[in-house]
């Protein structure tokens, strides 16, 4: 059986505890959560299973080395102390993705640059020849994360981010991150238990989200490719046993997942998507605006949404969040709805009180994941009902 050795998995801030959880479940071993990431341990086959399931991953990295430097010489040495021919060949492509916070290193490109001539003189010194760099399509995506004087390197698995799940060809004007998305549903604790509606659903990211989760599809089962398939050591028999291993744990789903939209456009982008990722028995996606609507389903509601806000779309910030608040309040009894918002003055008009704030960001911006729980009559009543029993 082949050795464990140690990967990060990258995610967003207020994600790492559902990271954790995620890793744990799948089987990973000594996890560990630190700030936007999660460090675990397992072997290759476990590394393919990560980059298909995981949900809150952005990436997934391979630690090969760790040295010091606080020099340009020192920097040069340790990259030439890795032996790349392990990992590739002259004639193949590589790029290098650099994130520092040292007083050593102010620029991220010139560790690029100063990284990427120790890798080719390297080559070239061994061989006579040197592998070219590809930023587009490169063959190796190499990782060096510099804290302070610490030099991490690592190889990237995935490639591009795995928020790039490859169900989406269709966004609107501000799409959600499809790894935000999912941590959103994770966190409001949906596992596929009832129904679920997001009222404004623009592409459907939110509603593929939650029919994966719900049925318990892997995350990235639609996606193209990942870096690994380019390496060395790449096992296509082994990737193939781990995806069969996995489609056998998908589930039946017994309930409804609805969106509604007031756009035509995002509502024919929303089945678009819904249709690419092979989800529309799940699905029913109508042209409707939240504020005309009613619940209208039995048992409890699941609702969670990513309501527009003024950053990137022109709307009446008052009036548009008082109405969410009455909406719910009016028409949608025994609803737990969620939603997030970048505008943290807006949750002001809502004019209900949360039960859950948790904070996040959507990109750079501050965001909040809010909860209101919407009960069958009014939390008076509730409450009596309650009390009368005991």
């Amino acid at each position: 059986m082949e050795n464990n050795f140690k990967m990060i998995a990258k995610t967003f801030f207020g994600f790492e505890e559902i990271l954790a959880k995620e890793l744990r479940m799948l089987g990973a071993q000594d996890v560990e959560e630190g700030i936007r990431m999660v460090s675990f341990k397992g072997d290759k086959g476990f590394m393919y299973k990560a980059n298909l399931s995981l949900r809150t991953a952005l990436k997934i990295l391979k630690p090969i080395y760790y040295f010091r430097a606080n020099t340009d010489l020192a920097l040069y040495k340790g990259i030439s102390g890795i032996n790349w021919a392990q990992y590739m060949n002259s004639n193949q492509t590589f790029v290098i993705d650099t994130t520092v916070h040292s007083e050593y290193f102010k620029h991220s490109q010139f560790v690029s640059q100063k990284s990427k001539d120790a890798i080719v003189d390297q080559f070239r010194n061994k061989t006579g020849q040197r592998p070219s760099v590809d930023k587009d399509y490169p063959d190796l995506r190499i990782n060096i994360h510099i804290d302070k004087d610490q030099v991490s390197v690592a190889l990237d698995t995935s490639g591009n981010s795995l928020h790039q799940r490859g169900y989406k060809t269709a966004t609107n004007i501000a799409p959600i991150n499809e790894v935000l998305a999912a941590g959103m549903i994770l966190l409001s604790g949906w596992e596929g238990q009832g129904d679920f509606l997001d009222p404004m659903c623009g592409s459907g990211t939110i509603l593929a989200e939650a029919a994966m989760i719900a049925c318990n599809i892997p995350a990235n089962i639609n996606r193209k490719e990942f870096a690994f398939e380019k390496w060395n050591d790449w096992d296509n028999d082994l990737f193939d046993q781990i995806m069969d291993s996995l489609l056998k744990k998908v589930r039946e789903f017994h309930y409804t997942i609805k969106g509604y939209d007031k756009a035509p456009s995002a509502v024919q982008k929303a089945k678009d998507n819904i249709k690419n990722a092979n989800l529309e028995e799940y699905i029913t996606i109508q042209e409707k605006n939240f504020f005309d609507t009613e619940k209208d389903t039995q048992g409890p509601l699941h609702m969670v949404f990513n309501p527009p806000y003024g950053e990137r779309l022109d709307i009446e910030m008052e009036r548009f969040y008082r109405e969410i608040g009455d909406t719910l309040k009016q028409n949608y009894p025994g609803t737990n709805a969620w939603f997030i918002t970048a505008n943290l003055e807006a949750l002001k008009f809502v004019g209900l009180k949360p039960s859950r704030k948790i904070k996040l960001f959507n990109g750079s911006l501050e965001a909040r994941l809010v909860k209101y729980e919407m009960y069958e009559g009014s939390k008076r009543t509730k409450f009596n009902s309650i009390n009368n029993d005991n």
